[in-house]
């Protein structure tokens, strides 16, 4: 039986891919999957998996689709899986040759997911950074949520975590098709339905820092559509937690999470409109999920109780 699936959804990505699956590769044996979906490429980017995939004699499997965006190949290659387990790697990014063999004792005690970290690097393999976070083991979702909430800025990427398949399956939840930020849509809720989490202190996953980076596209068009996008995740999560039996300051951090989210993207939105989406956001009254817990969140309601654009002159995180 597959053990983990690994999921590469690739979309013109004919720079880089050669570079992933080949970390991928060099991992791979008869209780682990690789997934490669392309998602509609136009420049060729079929042609060098095919090739790639053709050559491997490992457990490998090849899909083509048409272009639906990272959520929707996300989905085909859970869907697709045969592992108990499924991890995703975008395809301009790779991972440690060590990952593997540092988290198979955890799948081997039916952990449901496992949390490990991340080294910024530049195109050339260069550390840029490595991002930090606790240490924990066997916690359960809403105690492993409370402990990464403030001090793990990775706590919703999908990249940095693996995951049983159930987890989506059982829950019928997947991420959001046509959206940004689908990471934060879905994967902070994936985490609370966990029964057990364990966080190690291993670096496994190498993100690429590129100028062609999704957080780095200045498009103002797509900064109102990551801002209405964030809206709309926030939405599905009152209505996601609402069904859960969850301890109220695990609901309460959950909202001050997505708040948080929210405000900052809100910094993109130029001064002409943000009249309209600071309405938005007093409707929700989420004023009220800015919870007293420390000064600066003392300083940061009243703020906002007072004139939410005054917020946005002294937030700096």
């Amino acid at each position: 039986m597959t053990k983990l699936s690994i999921i590469v959804p690739a979309y013109n990505s004919k720079k880089t891919i050669t570079k992933t699956l080949s970390s991928i590769n060099s991992i791979l044996n008869d209780d682990i999957e690789l997934i490669v979906v392309n998602d509609g490429s136009t420049d060729g980017t079929d042609k060098i998996i095919e090739q790639y995939i053709k050559a491997s004699s490992k457990n490998t499997s090849y899909y083509s689709k048409q272009n639906g965006g990272l959520a929707d190949t996300r989905n085909f290659g859970i869907q697709h899986a045969k592992g108990k387990y499924i991890m995703f790697v975008d395809a301009d990014d790779y991972i440690n040759d060590k990952l593997i063999t540092t988290i198979q004792p955890y799948i081997n005690q039916d952990i449901d997911i496992i949390k490990f970290k991340v080294e910024n690097v530049d195109e050339k393999g260069s550390t840029l950074s490595k991002i930090d976070g606790p240490i924990f083991s066997k916690l359960n979702g809403e105690q492993a949520f409370n402990t990464l909430v403030f001090d793990d800025n990775l706590i919703d990427s999908a990249c940095v975590y693996i995951f049983k398949k159930s987890l989506f399956i059982n829950n019928n939840q997947y991420f959001k098709v046509g959206t940004y930020h689908e990471d934060l849509g879905l994967i902070p809720l994936i985490l609370l339905t966990a029964k057990s989490v364990t966080s190690i202190n291993f670096y496994g996953y190498y993100y690429v820092q590129t100028n062609n980076s999704i957080t780095r596209n200045n498009d103002y068009s797509k900064s109102i559509k990551r801002f209405e996008d964030t809206l709309l995740h926030y939405d599905n999560m009152l209505q996601f937690i609402s069904k859960l039996n969850l301890d109220k300051k695990t609901y309460e951090n959950v909202k001050i999470y997505y708040t948080n989210s929210i405000l900052l993207k809100l910094k993109l939105i130029e001064k002409s409109d943000r009249k309209k989406y600071i309405e938005q956001i007093k409707q929700r009254k989420m004023i009220s999920n800015i919870k007293v817990r420390n000064l600066k969140q003392l300083i940061k309601r009243l703020i906002l109780s007072l004139n939410i654009n005054w917020y946005l002159m002294i937030e700096k995180n």
